[in-house]
């Protein structure tokens, strides 16, 4: 980052932003659990920054219009590498479509409320403190899907701000615009004044196999157009493992080396198609980094093309996937006015006022079993089965209550703006 204050307060900041470190630290890890496995999302907590820092996952219990993002693009695909030199072919293919993504918004701080008192301005007056505002500044990445200027990149990259600097490969620096943002997923589509601009070829990250090449392309620390690589390290993990308990996505797990400032820019395969969106990192850790599969980017990025936002199917539950020890746990803790019969299934841990959940009568302490036929073992499945489902069509549960079979159909919402 090129401000180390900004770099410290967003490692303060990243990730767990409902409770304090402390708090959560001393919470039953069933507890960590529920609070992190929930279908009630409370925002990002990103900040103004070119990458995050995600929080130790050890301390958190066990995913328009031809305007939009196309999955074939006018460029073909390099052929698959046999050429111990396939990196340099990927990168002198795909090197001139990344670019270095410039933000910055102003903060003003706010003064406390007591001080606006009139004793303490009566008595203290020019000696009280003032509101002061600052200016933040943040450098990530991204890349460019079409020759007319729509690039692609994280949502905290340029959170706060809907304009901002893009940076070519030819040196050429432009305005660009914030199309949209999606906090949940982050993701956000910015487009810039120009034509003929060189693009990528989009993948297919549903084929992904651990072991394939990774190849990572972008802006680390304000050094552009670095390039990393290594491998894929593992596909399909959730948002609770990674430490973002918030973010809808399962993540791509790759030992290519990110930093922060590679937030945004394009995780590659050896055929030089962008199969992810490098994301995050895991403070304290080597060679682990994230990536948002190119799927769910384009998914993404086509709506936001569209309309300007996402729509998130949204049930309004906190729940966690049930053991036989997290069973006891929860049974033994005095504290705790749920009991619990079931030794698997997804324990609903809390109902949000008013939620489409509350409205078709879940209950604190139901145990979810199968979710339209499906049979459910974790909330990271729950949550992915809500994602993929249509706002205002039912999804059919099934649960156990009190020793006793109940299905029930719940119709969900859009994701509300801010959460009751």
């Amino acid at each position: 980052m090129q401000n180390e204050s900004r770099d410290r307060e967003h490692k303060l900041n990243s990730i767990s932003n409902n409770t304090s470190d402390a708090k959560y630290r001393n919470q039953s890890p069933w507890k960590k659990a529920a609070a992190s496995l929930s279908l009630v999302l409370l925002g990002s907590g990103m900040t103004l920054t070119g990458g995050y820092l995600a929080s130790n996952p050890q301390q958190v219990s066990k995913n328009a219009s031809n305007l939009a993002v196309s999955p074939v693009n006018a460029a073909p695909p390099l052929p698959i590498a046999t050429d111990p030199n396939f990196v340099i072919q990927v990168v002198q293919k795909v090197g001139p479509a990344v670019v270095r993504i410039n933000s910055s918004r102003t903060v003003k701080s706010q003064i406390p409320e007591e001080f606006n008192d009139p004793f303490f301005r009566r008595f203290f007056g020019s000696q009280l403190p003032e509101s002061r505002e600052r200016v933040e500044r943040g450098t990530g990445s991204g890349f460019i899907i079409s020759a007319d200027g729509r690039i692609l990149t994280n949502a905290h990259v340029v959170a706060g701000t809907d304009t901002v600097t893009v940076t070519l490969k030819d040196g050429r620096t432009l305005q660009g615009k914030v199309l949209g943002k999606d906090e949940l997923t982050d993701v956000a589509v910015v487009k810039i004044q120009a034509d003929n601009l060189p693009t990528v070829v989009l993948g297919n990250s549903d084929k992904l196999q651990p072991g394939e090449w990774a190849i990572a392309i972008g802006n680390p620390l304000g050094l552009d157009n670095t390039v990393t690589t290594g491998i894929i390290s593992a596909t399909g993990r959730s948002s609770n493992q990674i430490g973002a308990p918030d973010k809808r996505v399962e993540f791509i797990q790759t030992d290519a080396a990110i930093n922060p400032g590679n937030s945004g820019g394009p995780l590659l395969n050896s055929r030089g198609e962008v199969i992810g969106m490098n994301t995050a990192i895991i403070q304290g850790a080597q060679g682990i980094g994230f990536a948002i599969p190119i799927n769910t980017t384009q998914r993404i990025s086509s709506q936001l093309i569209a309309t300007g936002k996402v729509q998130h199917p949204y049930l309004g539950i906190q729940m966690v996937g049930l053991t036989p020890q997290l069973k006891q746990n929860i049974n033994s803790d005095p504290n705790m006015s749920l009991n619990v019969d079931e030794d698997q299934g997804v324990l609903v841990v809390r109902v949000m006022p008013n939620s489409p959940a509350a409205k078709a009568g879940v209950r604190a302490g139901d145990v979810i079993q199968t979710l339209n036929g499906q049979s459910v073992t974790d909330a990271s499945g729950v949550q992915k089965a809500v994602e993929n489902s249509q706002i205002g069509r039912d999804l059919r549960l099934e649960l156990r209550r009190n020793g006793q079979s109940l299905n029930l159909a719940v119709q969900p919402s859009a994701f509300p703006t801010k959460v009751q």
